[in-house]
């Protein structure tokens, strides 16, 4: 199956290559090339992807475009890269004792302000 871009990416990179390629043309030596680039590209394809949109090939349907940004990405906690990192020998032993004190503390600070604004009362 061929790679797909949601309608205004798509519309985009063909608007980027239509202006880019109609410009070049000329420059090369091919005038008459450059018209047509420029015909078929803004008075062809981008209507039709406009028209169209996800009926037309590359174009992924808004269902899909939708789903794709509503999946959650897995997070993984800063400890939790320094852990892997060193597992795969790309931190020393000191750099990681280091960087983890420095990460604990950090998260020790985060939970005492998030503590701190539990405990204040609400303005109402």
């Amino acid at each position: 199956m061929p790679p797909t871009l949601p309608k205004k990416k798509f519309a985009g990179v063909v608007a980027v290559l239509t202006f880019g390629l109609t410009a070049l043309f000329p420059i090369a030596g091919f005038p008459k090339l450059a018209a047509a680039t420029a015909i078929l590209g803004f008075l062809v394809v981008l209507p039709l992807v406009g028209i169209l949109g996800a009926d037309f090939p590359l174009v992924e349907s808004d269902a899909t475009s939708q789903a794709r940004s509503s999946e959650p990405e897995p997070t993984e906690s800063p400890i939790e890269r320094l852990r892997d990192r060193y597992a795969r020998g790309e931190v020393s032993d000191e750099e990681f004792e280091r960087r983890l004190e420095r990460l604990l503390e950090t998260e020790d600070l985060a939970a005492t302000v998030v503590d701190d604004r539990a405990a204040e009362p609400e303005l109402t």
